[in-house]
């Protein structure tokens, strides 16, 4: 499998970086960031390939180089608004546009709320096109005590849209 994982926004960026840790080793995995980050990923994470957020050549930019799936946890209403009205000014944004155009698994984490009435339209308007709307929102039913569990159960819901099995949460029973 072939992912794109990006965030965007700062809060809960820790999030994504948590879903870089653990994701199987056999996945593909290309991350957009700031710069910063990335000096970090490249030092940290050898089985990652990042991008910039500038690089629309980047190999993630074609549909014809064959992501699966693409995440964008945390998704901030700004991007969220740009993928929605067809905005591909970044990679971030243009590796969302591929994965419309390609019929492609996207799922996003919108990060703010409470949501406003615009956010919500884009929201709507994306989950008609099939865009998944997966916020990290908790459930009680696994019982987390932790803010490791709670992140865990976020991103192991995350991992089940993407079809990654794991054992990140405690299920329903």
């Amino acid at each position: 499998m072939k992912l794109v994982v990006a965030t965007s926004g700062a809060s809960g960026v820790n999030l994504g970086l948590k879903v870089l840790k653990l994701l199987p080793k056999e996945v593909e995995t290309h991350f957009i960031m700031s710069k910063n980050s990335q000096i970090v990923l490249d030092k940290e994470m050898h089985h990652i390939t990042t991008h910039e957020n500038e690089d629309i050549s980047a190999s993630i930019a074609s549909g014809s180089f064959g992501v699966d799936a693409m995440l964008i946890a945390p998704c901030s209403m700004n991007t969220l608004a740009k993928i929605a009205c067809g905005i591909s000014d970044n990679l971030v944004t243009r590796a969302a546009a591929v994965m419309i155009k390609e019929h492609k698994k996207l799922i996003l984490a919108p990060r703010e709320m409470p949501f406003s009435a615009i956010a919500l339209e884009n929201m709507q308007k994306l989950a008609r096109l099939g865009i998944i709307i997966a916020p990290p929102v908790m459930a009680y039913y696994s019982e987390q005590q932790t803010l490791d569990e709670m992140e865990n159960f976020i991103i192991g819901k995350w991992f089940d849209l993407l079809g990654i099995e794991n054992n990140l949460y405690k299920r329903w029973e």
